[in-house]
């Protein structure tokens, strides 16, 4: 027969040993999640330095593209005026007001 104080040590050993095997297993579960959280943190912080560089590209091309929208409605007005038109006359189709005189030099 068997000493009842030894079937328990063994018992005793036999759930401690259980026991750390469930403690090493739960260890490492929680060592890879921390492991793939990290590299999935680093993913995402790259991903936004380049969303971050994107914003500021469209940005800086959003304020240019403002700037000649300006431009173009100066030039738009600038059009309208009798100045410009005088200036086009005078350039393009070679007319003069009534009061000017037209001097060609001799070729």
């Amino acid at each position: 027969m068997r000493e009842p104080g030894r079937s328990r040590s063994v018992r005793k050993r036999k759930e401690r040993l259980g026991n750390r095997m469930a403690m090493i297993g739960i260890t490492f579960v929680v060592m890879s999640m921390a492991v793939v959280m990290h590299i999935r943190g680093e993913t995402l912080r790259e991903k936004d330095l380049a969303y971050q560089i994107k914003e500021e590209n469209l940005n800086y091309q959003l304020e240019q593209e403002s700037r000649r929208a300006e431009e173009l409605e100066e030039q738009r007005i600038y059009v309208q005026t009798k100045e410009y038109i005088e200036k086009v006359a005078k350039e393009k189709l070679g007319l003069v007001n009534p009061d000017e005189i037209l001097l060609k030099p001799i070729q």
